[in-house]
């Protein structure tokens, strides 16, 4: 979990870090953290409707879908028609709702960076599609900016910082398959 190790200048490459600066790893690493409790959030927010974006009586828990509020609003945008057929559908929500435990969960620890970078820049960008046109800018808006950062904190190995991403990395299963990394 500490980043406190020294690394021999021979080491391979997989065990040198990426960014020599150490507040920039902290950095990383703390944002790596936030975006995965934004993930983890969601996702129980949703499940529980814990009142913040979901009230209770929305919660997937009380039989509520989680994809339905947010899809069929995209009514206007030119991806409206494949976003509305998807939305509530009996593989939607607990595909969405994996997702977010599973980014967010594999953030949080440090683990499975890569394979949580992908499948989080892919959500959210399917998030972006779903709502275009944007009402506050032509193109850009969070869900793109948390796509690049999250991009940019698996190639920096964030994971590798206060996180479990140098044990993940060393275990037989990530040697064997490294896109687990």
């Amino acid at each position: 979990m500490s980043d406190h190790t020294t690394i021999p200048r021979n080491a391979p490459l997989e065990e040198r870090p990426l960014i020599g600066s150490r507040a920039a790893r902290y950095v990383f690493a703390v944002t790596r953290i936030s975006i995965g409790w934004v993930f983890l959030w969601a996702f129980f927010d949703k499940l529980l409707g814990l009142g913040f974006a979901t009230p209770a009586e929305a919660a997937w828990i009380n039989g509520a879908s989680p994809t339905e509020g947010f899809l069929t609003n995209a009514v206007s945008g030119p991806f409206a028609g494949a976003f509305g057929s998807i939305a509530g559908t009996f593989w939607a929500d607990p595909l969405f709702m994996a997702g977010l435990l599973g980014i967010g969960a594999a953030l949080v620890l440090g683990v499975g960076e890569r394979i949580a970078a992908a499948t989080g820049a892919l959500m959210m960008v399917l998030m972006w599609a779903a709502v275009l046109p944007l009402e506050t800018n032509p193109f850009m808006d969070d869900h793109l900016v948390y796509a690049l950062v999250l991009v940019g904190l698996a190639c920096v190995r964030s994971a590798r910082t206060l996180g479990l991403g140098r044990w993940w990395g060393s275990t037989a299963l990530v040697r064997r398959f490294p896109a687990l990394r």
